[in-house]
This record gives structure tokens, C-alpha cells and sequence, in this order.
């Protein structure tokens, strides 16, 4: 899955923003699983990559429900 930045955010439309956003948050309770079932994380900052992204895209969804 892909790490997006502002601008690319700010440039998908409402529906590729939720599908986007659905399809990391999947990635981020498979990546946490893999690491509560006791496994090393393959890239250990790749959740917190997920996380930063997820917040990126909430902030554009309340930005564009703002306006």
C-alpha cells in the first residue's frame, strides 16, 4: 500500500479518499496482528507511516466537510 503525501491527498476525489482510507486502516490492523501474534514487523516504521497517513486523509475528509 502506498504512503501518500498532502498533495496527493488533496487531489483524489471523496470516493478514491474513502476507498484509500479503508484499504490502510485493513493494513494497519494486519500489520498490528502480525505484531500482537509475537512476529517481528517486517518494517518496523511502517506502522507508524500508516497512522501518519490515516490522519492525513481524516484531516482533508473534515477540511472538505468544513467548507
Amino acid at each position: 500500500m502506498a504512503i501518500f503525501r498532502i498533495d496527493e491527498i488533496r487531489n483524489m476525489s471523496s470516493e478514491e479518499l474513502d476507498e484509500e482510507l479503508r484499504k490502510l486502516e485493513v493494513e494497519l490492523i494486519r500489520e498490528r496482528g502480525a505484531v500482537r501474534a509475537g512476529g517481528a514487523p517486517e518494517k518496523p516504521g511502517r506502522i507508524r507511516e500508516i497512522r501518519r497517513t490515516i490522519a492525513r486523509m481524516k484531516t482533508v475528509k473534515r477540511e472538505r466537510v468544513r467548507k
